[in-house]
């Protein structure tokens, strides 16, 4: 039998307490930035806003990139454990999608466009990973408001997320400063637009994640 001569990875060492907060603030501020200024923001300005040099920023993160994909993941995963609460939370589960839907609106999860177009790889393991964990926890909230008649039966995870990314997407430089003041606002008007049942036929098929992530010719 031939020796096994796989050579197995040294594991990673585990931050301390401190360089996990700062590793956080710095993911946190850069999120916040993307959001304002657009995926282009200073790192300046990011480590600023996290209250930490610039050097940290490179002890954490090799490149802008690295730093734009864990702020990717960060978002998605927050907006997973928001979708997990609102379903092991609400008693009722079309008010559980609306608890989701604006919470997510909270965690800028408008971002993710601007993130994912900056060159990162989407293709990732662990982007591939979370946004599955996302997709199947927001499946989860839309399957048990259709199963309880009050979702439309014509919408797909991706179609809520298009629109949830529509709805929220941050306007970098723009006039409208105010903009964040009617975001659950239209955020509202979109969920009533979703409970069954419906008052028109939408044209084409339901869109999944995984249709998003397609590229058009």
């Amino acid at each position: 039998m031939a020796a096994d001569t796989t050579i197995a990875k040294p594991a990673q060492p585990r931050l301390r307490a401190d360089a996990l907060r700062n590793r956080e603030r710095i993911v946190a501020a850069a999120r916040e930035a993307i959001v304002e200024h657009g995926a282009g923001s200073p790192l300046d300005e990011i480590a600023r806003r996290a209250g930490v040099g610039n050097a940290t920023i490179y002890r954490h993160f090799t490149d802008r990139r690295e730093l734009i994909h864990h702020v990717a993941l960060s978002v998605m995963s927050r907006a997973a454990d928001q979708a997990e609460s609102a379903l092991a939370e609400e008693p009722d589960a079309f008010s559980a999608l609306e608890r989701f839907v604006h919470a997510a609106a909270d965690e800028r999860i408008g971002a993710l466009c601007l993130l994912l177009s900056d060159g990162i790889d989407k293709e990732h393991p662990d982007l591939i990973a979370t946004r599955d964990r996302l997709s199947a926890d927001v499946e989860a909230l839309m399957g048990a408001a259709r199963a309880g008649g009050q979702l439309r039966t014509d919408i797909g995870v991706g179609d809520l997320m298009v629109a949830l990314n529509q709805l929220t997407r941050p306007l970098p430089g723009s006039a409208c400063v105010n903009f964040d003041t009617f975001v659950h606002r239209h955020l509202q008007l979109f969920l009533d637009g979703l409970r069954a049942p419906a008052r028109s036929e939408l044209p084409g098929e339901s869109v999944t994640l995984q249709d998003l992530q397609q590229r058009r010719p």
